[in-house]
């Protein structure tokens, strides 16, 4: 069994964690963190895992993170970094679910998070966490650097794409709404249900932090410099998201043959589902689940193709995503303990 320690159990992505790993075969979960609801038995918190988590949140100096497996961080920018040297030197691997190592330019990183980065020489070490993409490497690592949500839809639309050379990469669009619990579990005007219901709107439009991790990574695909308008929007829901990438074509090639070339991508993806051409995936075909949606349009009379990707922003966005590479990491099937059904309706 694997041993696994949680450091920050009381978010939505720590509640998911404990979700997904509580029903895990092959994990043993062995300590849940929180300074503030030190000694609260989890299933007080969250009824919802009451009979299948029996533990009590701890607070962090009296955890023994040091026995674990595995320690995910589910906590703000930041934790992560400083304790993660620590961990690993104890041979315990570390997944972040923060973006304390997505970035490789340390200076990127300090100008959009606004923290000094703390252990700059883990951070070349540090995998990233997409198994569809990276999953030779998460095999092999001790660090994962989990994505971010919105980073996830753009790079699995884009990437095969790119990776064909079928499009300009200097005018890259990515036009995505996420669901309220995007946000975090805090109190915020802006989440408070009186302001998120009933209403829409765009935010981080002259810049946002999943910009540059995006960028960064998608330009490992191509010899072209990555330009991407990135806008994210808050849309009247909890948990959900729908990125809507457009790209304009450079070479002239029929609609059957864009559609077998991300067939082919992602023929070995589990959760990666490739839907027939011109299909109109909906966030709620993927909630609770792990699994990805996408699907291509290419709009009459136009060089440009339109991909339509939908997921959980806290399953496949965050917490299953980081299982997934737990998986990985220590020999299982990358489905383990993630095959739960999408909840209709």
């Amino acid at each position: 069994m694997i041993k696994v320690g949680i450091v920050g159990g009381t978010g939505y992505t720590g509640v998911e964690l404990l979700r997904l790993l509580a029903a895990h075969p092959d994990v043993e979960l062995t300590a849940i963190t929180s300074r503030k609801e030190d000694g609260l038995p989890v299933a007080d918190m969250f009824p919802s895992l009451r009979g299948r988590v029996n533990l009590a949140f701890s607070a962090p100096d009296k955890a023994d993170l040091t026995g674990c497996d595995v320690v995910f961080f589910a906590t703000p920018h930041g934790v992560a970094m400083a304790q993660a040297p620590a961990l690993l030197a104890a041979g315990v691997k570390v997944i972040d679910l923060a973006a304390d190592f997505r970035l490789k330019d340390r200076a990127a990183f300090e100008k959009w998070y606004k923290i000094e980065h703390t252990a700059p020489d883990l951070i070349e070490e540090a995998v990233y966490g997409l198994p569809e993409l990276n999953r030779d490497d998460i095999k092999k690592a001790r660090l994962i650097a989990n994505p971010g949500c919105y980073p996830t839809t753009m790079q699995l639309g884009f990437v095969p794409l790119l990776r064909a050379g079928l499009i300009e990469a200097d005018s890259l669009i990515a036009d995505a709404k996420s669901g309220v619990s995007g946000a975090g579990r805090k109190a915020e005007i802006g989440t408070l249900f009186s302001e998120s219901s009933d209403n829409f709107k765009a935010y981080g439009v002259a810049g946002h932090r999943h910009t540059p991790e995006t960028s960064a990574q998608l330009q490992r695909y191509t010899d072209q410099k990555i330009g991407l308008i990135f806008t994210p929007h808050l849309v009247p829901m909890i948990r959900g998201m729908h990125a809507t990438l457009y790209a304009r074509l450079t070479k002239d090639i029929d609609n059957a043959s864009l559609q077998a070339l991300f067939e082919e991508e992602y023929k070995d993806s589990a959760f990666v589902d490739v839907m027939p051409f011109g299909s109109h995936p909906e966030t709620r075909s993927t909630r609770g689940s792990n699994m990805l949606r996408l699907a291509l349009h290419r709009p009459e009379g136009t060089n440009t193709v339109v991909i339509l990707v939908v997921q959980d922003n806290l399953v496949k966005g965050a917490s299953g995503q980081a299982v997934q590479c737990m998986n990985l990491m220590f020999g299982l099937d990358e489905t383990t303990g993630l095959q739960q059904i999408a909840l209709l309706p």
